[in-house]
């Protein structure tokens, strides 16, 4: 079974992060459950828990889009507890009014369950992701 059919916890989360980076927000949208809770951190721009595949779509991915030139997350390294799975990454992009590049460190926490992303939270540097947006 091969990463596409696979619905090992850190497989879901790796297709998530593959999708992202291509820009493929249908693909993003079949890694989510339908009751998804998908939590960005108190202090980042868009801050807040959003729910459903189109709401984390719509409300995150393409927001980011708009406000960020080449917006990627990188993932670096996994730690994997049963259906939770921890992400070590970092992102990168250029503000598109500022033209200041990010590049910050975060950690990603996911929980997967049928082979579906339920929860979903975010810890980063707000203060850097804020000064690179001024």
């Amino acid at each position: 079974m091969g990463l596409t059919e696979s619905t090992e916890p850190a497989d879901v989360v790796r297709r998530q992060y593959l999708a992202s980076a291509a820009g493929d927000l249908e693909a993003l949208r079949a890694t989510l459950a339908p009751d998804v809770e998908w939590t960005e951190m108190a202090g980042f721009p868009l801050a807040g828990t959003y729910r459903t595949p189109e709401g984390v779509t719509s409300g995150v991915m393409e927001a980011l889009a708009r406000d960020w030139e080449g917006w990627t997350a990188h993932d670096d390294r996994y730690v994997v507890s049963g259906e939770d799975v921890v992400v070590l990454a970092r992102y990168t992009a250029r503000h598109r009014v500022t033209g200041r590049d990010l590049d910050v460190r975060v950690a990603h926490h996911f929980t997967v369950r049928g082979g579906l992303i339920v929860r979903f939270e975010q810890f980063v540097d707000t203060a850097l992701v804020r000064d690179a947006a001024r």
